[in-house]
């Protein structure tokens, strides 16, 4: 039988695109508490099934496919920019393109515009009714209103005018940080990208000890989980856990009651790192506890493979940290990362941070390690013996190498050399993931 909240949700998505929904409604059409309505409302907004629209409430929205990740919807800049959305509520979920900032003369502007665009403008008005009859969006800095002429041309052509306290420069720089995270994040895989979510090799609480092997030889899989009448996971079940049982008997009498799982936002990194952990093949993917896929590690290892071969569009600040630092091999077998202490790299004090520090260091283990072996790695450990300032501006020489390396784990001294002295040296455990 479904939870009080899954049966709210269930009524959600049952309600037409456009109903309001509030948390007392909730609460007076399902029978149950205030507070259960707000979560399971919050929970709704999470899955893209309602949204809170400034001076509106809360609607019921169509639920979106999937998207570049990279594109961002006029309700995301309202956020973005702590904005007040004047007019066209209706084209909030419509996504935005590009922006353009309306420093120039009005004839020139129009050769920028385009459906699907964003003027950044002050209170021009003229500008503003030229970018919503050329079907673009309206964001006005500097705090200033809309007239009642434009609110209007904004609602009849559901095009959002939304005001915001920012000046130009600001608001745009807002708006370009939030799409260049979303760049980085293209880059990072999650479960639910990767995940099988169909045909799912699993087995009802009522199955036996011989439907288990019958699943086995039938599906190639020996983890499986076992869920209820109702979809939500109870358990996972083993070629060990019932190795020695009788035919007959039911697999939840022998199955792991607290099986490790993920869920569809969790990192294909991190689900790779319990796998190892665990020392387990199989993750089940849950959501409201309800098993919606499953994570072999065979989907992992395809995943990584695939991310590997993506080119990099956005940086990180590891990225930037090592931007300028070659690496080179030693004699030994190791390999030494040498580059300069830029302005960027360094605290307040004017000397290298402790953070830019360990990520350079751990820079410089990840790449002794693909020279050694194909391999990617997730740092368990790291012990720093001792740790000298090293000043803007200096040469560093940071040197790695391998001591111990086995299946699953290696071992990594990294020596860290400045001005012919020695500045930090750590040992750095990790489990290794095939690339």
């Amino acid at each position: 039988m479904s939870t009080k909240h899954e049966q709210i949700l269930e009524y959600i998505e049952s309600l037409t695109v456009g109903a309001r929904i509030s948390v007392r409604g909730i609460a007076r059409e399902m029978q149950v508490s205030e507070g259960t309505a707000y979560r399971a409302i919050k929970d709704a907004e999470v899955h893209g099934l309602v949204s809170a629209m400034d001076r509106v409430g809360t609607v019921r929205i169509e639920r979106k496919e999937p998207r570049e990740i990279e594109s961002l919807t006029y309700a995301e800049v309202v956020s973005i920019v702590e904005g007040t959305v004047l007019g066209g509520h209706a084209g909030l979920q419509k996504t935005l393109h590009k922006f353009v900032i309306g420093a120039m003369r009005q004839e020139n502007i129009a050769r920028y515009l385009d459906p699907g665009s964003l003027m950044l403008v002050g209170n021009r008005e003229n500008v503003q009714k030229l970018s919503l009859d050329s079907g673009a969006a309206v964001l006005i800095t500097g705090g200033f209103d809309a007239s009642e002429e434009v609110r209007k041309l904004a609602n009849s052509r559901e095009l959002p005018i939304i005001s915001c306290s920012y000046d130009t420069f600001t608001t745009a720089a807002m708006i370009n940080r939030a799409i260049y995270d979303r760049l980085i994040k293209k880059d990072i895989l999650f479960v639910g990208d990767v995940a099988q979510t169909e045909s799912l090799a699993m087995l009802p609480r009522e199955a036996t000890v011989r439907d288990y092997f019958h699943a086995v030889e039938t599906t190639g899989h020996a983890r499986l989980p076992v869920v209820d009448s109702s979809g939500r996971l109870v358990g996972v079940v083993t070629a060990r856990d019932v190795a020695d049982c009788p035919a007959e008997d039911s697999v939840e009498l022998h199955m792991s009651r607290s099986p490790v799982t993920v869920t569809p936002q969790t990192t294909v990194a991190s689900a790779a790192h319990r796998m190892v952990w665990e020392g387990i093949e199989m993750l089940p993917v849950i959501h409201n506890r309800k098993l919606v896929g499953i994570l072999t590690r065979q989907d992992v290892i395809k995943s990584l493979q695939v991310m590997n071969r993506q080119p990099q569009i956005g940086e990180t600040l590891e990225d930037m940290a090592v931007r300028g630092f070659v690496t080179e091999e030693t004699d030994s077998g190791g390999i030494r990362v040498v580059g300069r202490v830029t302005p960027q790299l360094t605290s307040g004090l004017g000397t290298l941070s402790s953070g830019m520090l360990t990520t350079l260091m751990e820079h410089a283990a990840r790449e002794c390690l693909r020279r050694r072996r194909n391999v990617d790695m997730a740092v368990e450990n790291m012990s720093i013996y001792f740790l000298k300032p090293v000043s803007i501006e200096a040469n560093l020489h940071i040197t790695a190498s391998v001591l111990d390396f086995g299946r699953r784990f290696a071992k990594v001294e990294v020596d860290v050399e400045s001005a012919e002295e020695h500045s930090a040296r750590a040992l750095i455990t990790t489990q290794l993931m095939e690339r």
